[in-house]
């Protein structure tokens, strides 16, 4: 039996396939935001995750895990986002190592105007999937977000 070497291993050519539509994907969104509401695609992913959270707040380390930065590039894009009066530091009452990331009321109304403009370009997209499909995939990348292989 021929081992199958590493360049044609059916999962390292899925793996790509998946990175090649991630970067599909945020190429033409985040055009479409830029353009429409001079807001980065990375901005939006922040300011959804702070909206979508408890007081409207995330620690700093909280959102770079969940947007796949590193703790440096979280705080340079806390930074240039502060600037732009979209989100606020906020230090931690009880833990002087911890800082939070909050949604201002600038950033509140950028994401309300960035949000109808994403869900269309979305809604485009995703046309030609049907409910079904859409529930399948949602379960799928709920799979490999979770580190799940679903056996048991």
């Amino acid at each position: 039996m021929a081992t199958i070497s590493a360049r044609d291993d059916a999962l390292v050519t899925t793996f790509g396939r998946l990175l090649e539509a991630q970067s599909t994907l945020e190429r033409r969104l985040g055009a479409e935001l830029e353009a429409r509401c001079g807001l980065p695609l990375a901005w939006f992913e922040v300011l959804v995750r702070l909206a979508r959270s408890e007081h409207e707040q995330l620690t700093m380390s909280s959102v770079a895990e969940q947007v796949s930065l590193t703790t440096s590039g979280i705080t340079r894009l806390v930074d240039r986002m502060a600037a732009a009066d979209l989100v606020e530091r906020v230090p931690s009452p009880t833990d002087r190592r911890v800082s939070y990331v909050r949604l201002t009321a600038s950033g509140r109304t950028g994401l309300d105007k960035a949000l109808p403009v994403h869900a269309a370009g979305l809604r485009e997209i995703f046309t030609s999937f049907s409910e079904a499909d859409r529930y399948t995939f949602d379960a799928l990348l709920d799979r490999l977000r979770l580190g799940s292989t679903g056996g048991t």
